[in-house]
Order: C-alpha cells, then sequence, then structure tokens
C-alpha cells in the first residue's frame, strides 16, 4: 500500500511540474497577433466582433487584437510594417505594395467584390451621368478603384466625375442628407443606407456581364487578410490558425445572422438590423466567401490587371503576392 501511496504521489509531482515548464506554459497560453481593419461599416469590420465574442481566436490558439485605421492610414501603417498583419487587405493594395517594394503576401480572401454608385438625384438616371456631377467616395480604397473600372467599361470617363473624398464612415451621411449627386459605397453601408433612404437608387454598372468578359469568370477576390512576409516567415503555424478563425466566423454569420447581425452592428434601428439580416441570408452583395488565396490565384491575377488597366498599377505585381501554402 505504501508503495502504491509514493507511486501515486511521484506522478502527481510530474504531472505537476510539467505544468511549470516553459513550454508546457506557451502551449496553452494563445500566441498574441494584432491585426489592423477599416472601421465599421467596411467590410474588414464585419468579422472581428464575431470573432472577439465568440472566442473564436481563443479556440484556435491565438488571441487577436482588432486595431482600427482609416482607409489612408490603414495602408500607410500596414505598408510601413508597423502593422504586420491586415484584416482590410484588398487585392489591388496588396500587389500596390509589391510594386513600391514591400513584400506582402495575400493569405486568404474573406469578401468577393460589390461596390456601386447611388443616387437620389432625378437628374442622374446613368452612370454616363456622372460624368460633371459631384460623387462622394472614399477615393483611397480599391473599391473605389474597382469601380471606376466597372464604370469606365460602360463609357464613363473617370477623370470627368468630381469626386469629393470622404472616409467610408462618411459616405451614409452624404447619401442620406443629398450632399453629391452620387455616392460610391459598398457593403454593409448600402444595406444599412437603404433602411434610411429607401428612395436611394443603384446605377447599374453591368458589373456580371463585364467581368465575366475581362476574366472569364464570375467571383472577384477582392478583400481578405495579407501580412508582410518577413512576419508569415517567423509565423507560419499561425496562418492556418487565422484562417481557421475568420473561417469559423464566416461560417457562424452564414448559419446565425440575427445574432450576428445585432454583434456587427450593435448600434443599428431595427429597420436596419433586418436589413442586414436579409444581406447575409443572400450573400449576393455581401459575397462572404472564406478562401486560400492559393486555390484562386488565377482570379487573384485577373484583378491586378484590372490594376494596370485603370492605371492603378504601371506594371503586374509579383505572383510571389500569393500565399500559395495549403492551410492544413
Amino acid at each position: 500500500m505504501l508503495k502504491i501511496m509514493l507511486r501515486s504521489l511521484a506522478v502527481a509531482g510530474l504531472a505537476a511540474a510539467a505544468l511549470t515548464l516553459p513550454g508546457t506554459a506557451r502551449a496553452q497560453t494563445p500566441e498574441k497577433v494584432t491585426i489592423v481593419v477599416f472601421s465599421f461599416p467596411s467590410l474588414g469590420a464585419f468579422m472581428p466582433p464575431v470573432i472577439k465574442a465568440k472566442k473564436m481566436d481563443t479556440a484556435h490558439g491565438i488571441d487577436i487584437n482588432f486595431v482600427e485605421r482609416p482607409p489612408d492610414a490603414y495602408t500607410t501603417q500596414f505598408n510601413s510594417g508597423e502593422f504586420q498583419v491586415g484584416g482590410s487587405a484588398a487585392v489591388l493594395t496588396v500587389g500596390l505594395a509589391d510594386l513600391r517594394g514591400v513584400k506582402v503576401k495575400y493569405l486568404f480572401n474573406l469578401f468577393d467584390f460589390w461596390g456601386t454608385f447611388v443616387t437620389s438625384n432625378p437628374a442622374v438616371k446613368t452612370i454616363k451621368d456622372l460624368e460633371g456631377k459631384q460623387v462622394a467616395a472614399a477615393a483611397s480604397t480599391t473599391n473605389f478603384v474597382m469601380s471606376e473600372f466597372f464604370a469606365k467599361k460602360q463609357g464613363v470617363d473617370p477623370s470627368k466625375m468630381q469626386i469629393v473624398n470622404t472616409a467610408p464612415p462618411g459616405l451614409v451621411g452624404y447619401a442620406v442628407a443629398n450632399r453629391a449627386d452620387a455616392v460610391q459605397l459598398w457593403e454593409p453601408a448600402y444595406t444599412l443606407l437603404k433602411a434610411r433612404k429607401p428612395d436611394i437608387r443603384i446605377l447599374d454598372t453591368k458589373m456580371a456581364a463585364t467581368w465575366k468578359s475581362f476574366a472569364g469568370g464570375e467571383r472577384i477576390p477582392y478583400l481578405g487578410v495579407a501580412a508582410h512576409t518577413d512576419w508569415i516567415e517567423k509565423h507560419p503555424t499561425l496562418v492556418p490558425k487565422l484562417y481557421d478563425t475568420y473561417k469559423e466566423a464566416g461560417e457562424f454569420i452564414a448559419e446565425h445572422p440575427e445574432e450576428a447581425a445585432a454583434l456587427i452592428a450593435p448600434k443599428s434601428t431595427p429597420e436596419q438590423r433586418t436589413a442586414l439580416v436579409s444581406l447575409i441570408k443572400a450573400n449576393e452583395r455581401l459575397g462572404m466567401n472564406v478562401a486560400p488565396a492559393g486555390e484562386m490565384s488565377k482570379q487573384i491575377e485577373a484583378v491586378y490587371k484590372v490594376g494596370i488597366d485603370v492605371g492603378y498599377f504601371k506594371s503586374e505585381p509579383s505572383k510571389d503576392t500569393i500565399y500559395a501554402k495549403p492551410m492544413k
């Protein structure tokens, strides 16, 4: 009996000692990751509140600190390396960073592209009517650049639009107050705007037909998560954990739209909340599509060609900007 007791005490002591080993402690502590994102209602701010409220990050062994920045500051601080990981990473900004000598990679996609021009001005009936008119836009965003591309394909001369530049959160206010002839914006801002101003109209850019003709496909990789190459090399195991976290968030949002909408837009009105739920359920304009960059490399390269077409790029970015390793 005494031998059994001593053996049990020894086993317990070894177990307790193991818990105090540095390696074991590190394994139990989620690794911290800081991710810079745009402010709501931008898409980059769509999943973070769900991830944090449901503790999806810590469930996958990471602890994400989301930091919000307006577009200009986001680009500057991400490209400089002040922030090593970006959660509002548009495909075009990743390509532009590469051409400027910043080594970054598009890790995985979160949303496919959807953007539009809206108006309540009776004099503006078609996209061509925007020439000579005031258009409120977050001009530094790639959603605006992409929308310029589709407008250009419909015969619009973008240089003839009088652009009133503002940050994304201000776009809805411009549309509600009719402070410009038209506003360029995207989801979920459009859905929230439509709930407040039902008479707002979309100007058709024939996006689907144009993209099929230009790229031969339907999906347009638009916004996801990117990171500096040196950060990826130092933290190779964190990339799959980030992907799994966002993948779970996307699945939760799709499966629980009512609960997700309350987390994403807690200050919204009941009408806006209902509209947001409908947006999630349909997903046509939201375009939520969490997928590894390596699985959509051809589509990403087509988006790079858009950058050349509109003069955003002088040459095509390197294919090394597309993270090709599997997420498992």
